[in-house]
């Protein structure tokens, strides 16, 4: 254990189990640690980092912006906040936007304005259908909606106005509504869940089903938002447009910031209703504008795709070698592996030892969340150092 890790001990409150490593820099797609050893990093900050770490553009806006205005609080407008909510309209399907400065927080607002909704057009109705294995943050009424007890179980009673369907399974959406419901929430692929990708025949019919009934529909895409499924968004990867959508993550590149957008249909908050003191500053919205920009500009979207097709085949590769490899799946760069076995979490120690820093969501699941600025041969490089890792824990544990 390092300095840094015992004196985080005594301070800090134990709710991650965190990997025995600090990492005192950055650059691009690489990290070191304080001994100077160099990791290649397949985590990105949880999805976050789109444009790598301290990327230069980011590094000038940052500066920039920091010498003009930092924070006004939103009795004010800013110009930073202006041009960013005109981008994402600009290139959405969407109509207006809030900014917060999380992806908790985004779904929050989220679920705030989908009750608003069903009090206004469906009769006081309030219930919100989410599926069984989604993630939508940590703040109560996220974790409400989270389909998984282990993040419930703590802090229960839960509160009310949720009902979780298994994900993919229309007909179970179908069963579940009620004259209680204003909305469904969904993922487009759930990340935390081990990266698990829908049919495109699913999306089709909830947005069908959505609109039959008058229900709003919305896509938390605080993680396949911004380039991370190769499209700028993750419900165009499917066809289908939401009501509603969040975002976090991505859109700052690693400065927070997390925002919701809606339809003018569905953008029934009013003054009083909502508010944030942070979200929508002059400095994160200055930076997301650059990170969303650079996303359209400079190909980013394209090597998504591209660099998200060579991991795709890395892996394939990877699993002819090792039977207890029992699946490859994901889109772009949001892809995972699955074991037979519960051996993601030595799979995990062991990259570290050859250089590679890789997310386990599940104990058979790793996740590989790259910035989307990685090269081809960066994912070769990966996927090779993966390979050792793998290898090793194979032969200690007998595994062919």
């Amino acid at each position: 254990m390092s300095q840094w890790q015992e004196r985080a001990a005594k301070v800090y409150m134990t709710t991650n189990k965190r990997v025995p490593l600090t990492i005192e820099r950055g650059k691009g797609v690489w990290v070191w640690d304080d001994s100077g050893k160099k990791y290649l990093d397949f985590v990105g900050g949880w999805a976050v980092n789109t444009l790598g770490h301290s990327h230069p553009a980011m590094v000038k806006t940052l500066a920039a912006q920091s010498k003009k205005l930092i924070q006004t609080s939103n009795q004010f407008y800013t110009i930073p906040q202006v041009q960013l909510g005109e981008l994402l309209v600009k290139n959405s399907c969407m109509d207006q936007v809030f900014f917060c400065n999380s992806g908790a927080e985004a779904n929050e607002g989220a679920i705030k304005l989908a009750r608003k909704y069903g009090k206004l057009k469906r009769n006081g109705a309030y219930e919100i259908i989410s599926t069984e294995g989604s993630f939508h943050g940590r703040t109560l009424a996220a974790v409400a909606a989270t389909g998984n007890p282990h993040y419930q179980e703590n802090f229960l009673p839960m509160p009310s106005g949720f009902v979780h369907v298994p994900y993919n399974d229309i007909e179970a959406v179908m069963s579940a509504t009620t004259d209680k419901t204003c909305a469904v929430l969904i993922e487009p692929v759930q990340g935390e869940n081990g990266v698990i990708v829908p049919s495109k025949e699913y999306m089709r019919q909830l947005r069908k089903w959505c609109d039959e009934k008058g229900l709003l529909l919305i896509f938390d895409e605080v993680q396949t938002g911004i380039g991370r499924l190769g499209t700028l968004f993750g419900y165009e990867a499917f066809g289908v447009e939401p009501d509603v959508m969040s975002l976090a993550k991505g859109l700052g590149g690693g400065v927070p910031i997390g925002a919701f957008l809606a339809k003018k249909h569905a953008a029934v908050l009013t003054p009083g209703d909502h508010g944030t003191t942070f979200g929508g500053n002059p400095l994160a919205c200055a930076v997301g504008c650059t990170v969303v920009d650079y996303v359209l500009k400079r190909k980013v979207l394209a090597n998504a795709k591209k660099s998200g097709a060579r991991l795709t085949k890395d892996l394939q590769k990877l699993q002819k070698k090792h039977a207890f490899i029992t699946e490859v799946r994901g889109q772009g760069l949001l892809q995972a592996v699955q074991f037979k076995d519960d051996i993601s979490g030595d799979v995990l120690t062991a990259a570290i030892k050859h250089g590679l820093l890789v997310n386990a969501p599940r104990p058979n699941t790793l996740r590989f969340i790259p910035p989307l600025v990685i090269t081809t041969h960066e994912v070769d490089e990966g996927v090779k150092r993966l390979g050792k890792a793998i290898a090793e824990v194979a032969k200690a544990k007998g595994l062919k």
